[in-house]
């Protein structure tokens, strides 16, 4: 079975941290690029947040989470990574994962395969 499983998730105050990991079960994502998209509410479009090529040698990142968010890829242990720091409120949603056989950051129709999703939640 193909899959992504993202983890990592949970809650945490403004100006905290977290870090998801996203591993692949039935494949491996050396070829891949990598996205993390979020949802804020059921329904909603998911939003792309940032990507990576194959190499981890380029990544892309919205505006909304550049300098906060750092995505990274360790091929040989099958994951990527997304470090999410100084947490804002309107962070929250569902995170996922997802990987593409398409261009560089291209579209999310693009993308072949998705996690499940991982809650984040930012309060105080």
């Amino acid at each position: 079975q193909l899959q992504l499983v993202e983890s990592g998730g949970g809650s945490v105050q403004p100006g905290g941290s977290l870090r998801l990991s996203c591993t692949s079960s039935g494949f491996t994502l050396d070829y891949y690029v990598m996205g993390w998209f979020r949802q804020f509410s059921p329904g909603k479009e998911r939003e792309g947040v940032t990507c990576i090529s194959s190499s981890g040698g380029s990544t892309d990142y919205a505006d909304s989470v550049k300098g906060r968010f750092t995505i990274s890829r360790d091929n040989a242990k099958n994951t990527v990574y997304l470090q999410m720091n100084s947490l804002k409120p309107e962070d929250t949603g569902v995170y996922y994962c997802a990987a593409s056989v398409g261009v560089f950051c291209g579209p999310s129709n693009e993308y072949i395969y998705w996690g499940q999703g991982t809650q984040v939640t930012v309060s105080s």
